[in-house]
């Protein structure tokens, strides 16, 4: 399993929120499962960064009640809070992929040469 740095860390998060309105637990599961378990972010890491996201404008939210099945109709549930990716947000998320993808060619320029065989 690799950690992720923060910046990476904003980047997963912002294109999983480009799928669609996610919540906190639903997020880190499609991270896990997009990555083939290799990257985790834990609740601990994960909720201030979604806050940090918020206070940036990056993302909007929104609460939901959530009752267990078979629960009293009348009795209340918890709250769940909804993540948006907000326009803000999607700028952001294409300038982190526009920029993953110069490193990248920058890699490959390097990785791909002779020398780096030898």
């Amino acid at each position: 399993m690799l950690n992720l740095k923060q910046d990476h860390s904003t980047l997963v998060v912002l294109s999983v929120l480009a799928d669609g309105p996610s919540y906190g637990y639903a997020i880190t599961k499609a991270i896990a499962a997009k990555s083939d378990g290799h990257f985790k972010l834990t609740a601990s890491g994960m909720y201030p960064l979604l806050t940090k996201l918020e206070k940036q404008g990056l993302v909007t939210t929104s609460w939901e009640e959530v009752k267990a099945e078979g629960a009293d109709p009348d009795a209340s549930g918890r709250k769940r809070k909804w993540y948006t990716l907000s326009p803000k947000g999607r700028k952001q998320l294409d300038k982190h992929i526009e920029a993953h993808k110069q490193m990248q060619h920058l890699l490959d320029n390097f990785l791909s040469s002779p020398s780096a065989t030898t």
